[in-house]
Parts: C-alpha cells; structure tokens; sequence
C-alpha cells in the first residue's frame, strides 16, 4: 500500500486525548489526527522521529494524520485504518501463501446483526472470513504481542469466528504486525488476560491462527512474512 502523498517527517512532542498528537515541523508545531485507538504503548516517547500526512480537504478539522514512528531504529505504523488496506491488497497480490487459491474476496462482510468481519473468501471449496487485527506492541525485543489494552470487542471477535467455524465456515484471524523489528508474536495476556483464555480455546476448536509482519517506509507499508506464533 502506498502514501498517496509524500510525508513529511518531523518530532513527536506529545500525544493525548487519544486522537491528537502535537508533532514539530521545521521548529513549526501542528497537531495531527492519531488513527490509532490502543495504547500505543512503547511508541509516543517524547522526540520519537514521526511521519506525517497532510490532506487538502477543506472539511478537516485536521489537517495532518500521524502515519509512521520510528522506535529503536525500526519504522512502526501506526494507523489501524491501513490495516485492512494492506491485507486485501496483499490477497490481491497473493502474498500470503494460505489464501492464494482466492479470487473472490470481499470487504467489510456482514455475518450477523452485530457482527462484522473484515473479509470473506470464496472459491468452489472453501468459504472463509477472515478478521485481521493491527499490532504494534513490543515489550521485548523481537516479539510482537496484542492487544495493546483491553479488547472486548477482540474477545468478541474471536468467539463470533468460532460460531462461524460451527456452522461450516473457514475462519482465520490474521495479526498483521506493521513493524519490521519482529519475528515472534505471542498475546499479551498480563494486559488482557480473557482474550487469552479466549484465543487458547478458539484455536483448540478449529479457528486458524496467522501472523505476517511487514516491510515500512515513509514511500509504502507491505506484507513481508509470516512470523513464528509463541
């Protein structure tokens, strides 16, 4: 996935309220939209390098989006937006090996009421959905973890793709890791110890478990690898 814009580097002065990040540009501060809803634990210390986007549309109260964070020498992205972009353009692409045989793809599918999943495949055999959750988080070096903070809504997620499996569907939860420092990923179950106890029963009863990284730069974000699950 590309940067429709070239970004524009700077320094990370703060960020809080969730949604604001002020960052130094050219001894300039402007405070950016942070697309980012976790914790983003380990990533906003004070004078991190950062990138940033900048969009023209006039009805913005924003003008600048925070897109990429350099921690320890490693880019990390940090908008959750991009997530599902980078996914379905690497199915596209056939760079995740599991999904190859797929064609059929289809975004942001409907399973029920309240339920949503990111995607759903489908050839003459197989009928999968596949919900594809953002990681950032590295407490320890090499290994990527998630979530970053509580997740109902994830637990919620996993136990719908184990519903799904029961009534004859695929189902696979994909952790895509949006930096390139990592090569091990585990749940961090010392901050949320239920969606644990959730993905250990979950993958006991049938829903397949992935983890990609990806390769970064200020130009582009692309799926690179599957990562070894702990």
């Amino acid at each position: 996935m590309r940067f429709t814009d070239n970004l524009l580097n700077g320094i990370l002065i703060k960020r809080y309220k969730r949604f604001f990040a002020d960052v130094e540009i050219k001894n300039q501060i402007v405070t950016a939209h942070c697309p980012n809803t976790g914790s983003m634990m380990g990533l906003i210390d004070k004078k991190n390098k950062v990138w940033i986007s900048k969009s023209d549309n006039p009805k913005r109260k924003l003008k600048y989006t925070l897109e990429l964070i350099k921690v320890k020498e490693s880019l990390v992205g940090v908008n959750t937006i991009f997530a599902n972009k980078i996914v379905n353009e690497a199915l596209k692409k056939k760079l995740i090996k599991e999904f190859i045989e797929f064609n059929d793809i289809k975004s942001e599918v409907t399973y029920d009421k309240q339920t949503r999943f990111d995607f759903f495949l489908e050839n003459k055999n197989k009928k999968i959905f596949l919900e594809v959750k953002n990681v950032t988080l590295s407490l320890e070096k090499g290994i990527a973890e998630f979530p970053d903070a509580k997740t109902s809504r994830g637990t919620k997620h996993l136990i719908k793709l184990l519903e799904a499996k029961k009534k004859g569907f695929q189902s696979y939860i994909l952790y895509l890791i949006q930096r390139e420092n990592c090569n091990f990923f585990r749940i961090a179950d010392k901050i949320d110890i239920e969606y644990k106890k959730t993905f250990i029963k979950v993958k006991k009863e049938g829903v397949k478990i992935l983890c990609y990284n990806c390769k970064l730069s200020p130009q582009e974000i692309k799926v690179n690898e599957p990562v070894e699950i702990l």
